[in-house]
């Protein structure tokens, strides 16, 4: 199969300071042919890759199309908190399939994260890894509800939380914004692209083929599916979609289903471990429990990452940086003299109940979609389930298609503005209560 390669240079990514501070791998040829495989899977973020990496180990033939550079999309830009978990509440599980699903859902979910570590730990990615979330309330009414939820997940999911009050907290946070706190000890925070390289690192010694640079145009259904891009195609048995937000035009009823949401990080100035530590005593990544929240953690080299505002419209927020940079001295004003280095951002993709959105199109077309704002440790998981489900082991896929979903109300012309005005809202509610 004929192949071109294309020269790696640092305009491969949107600037952050992931991608400042990872090398930057050479990149995988582009494909230029027409070729046939076991698998075909679009999308090299962390989806497509442990999907890739599963299945390859499996014996089966894979081929990866990226349209960019591997962890170009979400899978490079997020957070970087990896949460037991989906992004909706267990409540609005349990109402759309019932108490016993929404239980073995979240079942799941923990061994998704342990899936997480021991993947890290087997190939050994370098990626920062450290143990350890908080949860953490502004307002009285956050702090009830937060330590009633600490309760119910012990006594009706198993799930060991810690409730810390606020001297507690201010043990660990050197804020003095939050009230309380749910600690998870399971689970913790990664560089979201040295996560990614791993994955295609381990992936390519398994025999994985990817191509990079090679957006997909076009799906062909069928006996044996085609996904086609503008200089080539891969005919296989499977085909996975895992492009998430940037699904465009490929699976309409998929894209109906899940909204593109920009979200947006920044990262200071290194502050010096003792300046670093005094502000996050235990590593822990950090997440407040407002609708349009605000979360943050440590780097390696001493930086604070701070996380907040969203854009549910297709443009950046106004004055981006000052207002990300004033949000942050709220929450540590000790950091007064403080700046933002970097600021960067990207599209996640929400569904309307936020459950995560993950099943077949047809026998032998699968998908992935609709983590909204909580994949770092389930899309492993989709990964995972999708590989066993091709491999003939289909029970966990199968739990995650019963959930139900529906399409954003108002077709392509006003699905935006609707949500934008229903996200007012929220914000309204979150300064007022």
């Amino acid at each position: 199969m004929a192949a071109v390669s294309s020269a790696p240079s640092p305009s491969d990514f949107p600037p952050s300071w992931y991608a400042a501070s990872e090398p930057l791998r050479p990149a995988q040829p582009a494909l230029r042919d027409d070729a046939v495989a076991d698998v075909c899977i679009l999308g090299a973020g962390y989806t497509g890759l442990t999907a890739a990496l599963a299945l390859a180990e499996a014996g089966y033939r894979v081929t990866v199309l990226e349209a960019e550079r591997i962890g170009w999309g979400a899978s490079g830009r997020n957070g970087g908190q990896a949460i037991v978990g989906y992004g909706c509440e267990q409540d609005v599980l349990e109402r759309l399939v019932g108490e016993g699903e929404a239980r073995l859902l979240f079942d799941f979910s923990r061994d998704g994260m342990t899936m997480l570590k021991r993947r890290i730990e087997r190939h050994a990615i370098a990626c920062d890894w450290r143990d350890g979330y908080a949860s953490v309330a502004i307002r009285p009414r956050q702090e009830r509800a937060l330590r009633a939820w600490v309760d119910e997940m012990g006594q009706r999911y198993d799930y060991p939380l810690q409730w810390w009050n606020r001297d507690q907290l201010r043990q660990q946070l050197a804020s003095n914004r939050y009230l309380g706190a749910a600690f998870d000890p399971a689970s913790g925070h990664l560089h979201p692209l040295a996560y990614a390289n791993g994955l295609a690192a381990a992936a390519l010694a398994a025999g994985v083929v990817i191509h990079e640079h090679s957006p997909v145009v076009e799906l062909r259904r069928g006996a044996r599916p085609q996904l086609r891009t503008a200089h080539g195609s891969v005919t296989a048995d499977f085909v996975v979609l895992a492009g998430n937000a940037w699904l465009r035009g490929i699976a309409p009823e998929l894209e109906s289903r899940v909204m593109p949401v920009g979200t947006y990080i920044g990262a200071t100035m290194p502050l010096g471990e003792e300046r670093a530590r005094s502000l996050i005593r235990n590593d822990m990544a950090v997440s407040d429990v407002n609708w349009a929240l605000d979360y943050f953690r440590l780097s390696r080299d001493h930086r604070l990452l701070f996380g907040g505002r969203a854009s549910y419209s297709a443009l950046p927020p106004p004055g981006l940086r000052g207002v990300m940079t004033r949000r942050m001295h709220r929450v540590f004003p000790q950091l007064c003299d403080v700046a933002l280095e970097y600021v960067w951002g990207g599209y996640i993709d929400i569904t309307r109940n936020r459950a995560p959105h993950w099943g077949r199109l047809t026998p032998n077309v699968y998908f992935a979609q609709g983590f909204s704002g909580h994949g770092v440790a389930s899309t492993g998981l989709a990964g995972e389930a999708i590989a066993a489900a091709i491999a003939g082991q289909s029970q966990r896929l199968d739990a995650f298609a019963r959930i139900p979903h529906q399409p954003f109300p108002g077709g392509r012309a006003l699905r935006m503005p609707l949500l934008v005005a229903a996200m007012s809202w929220y914000k309204l509610r979150d300064a007022l209560w």
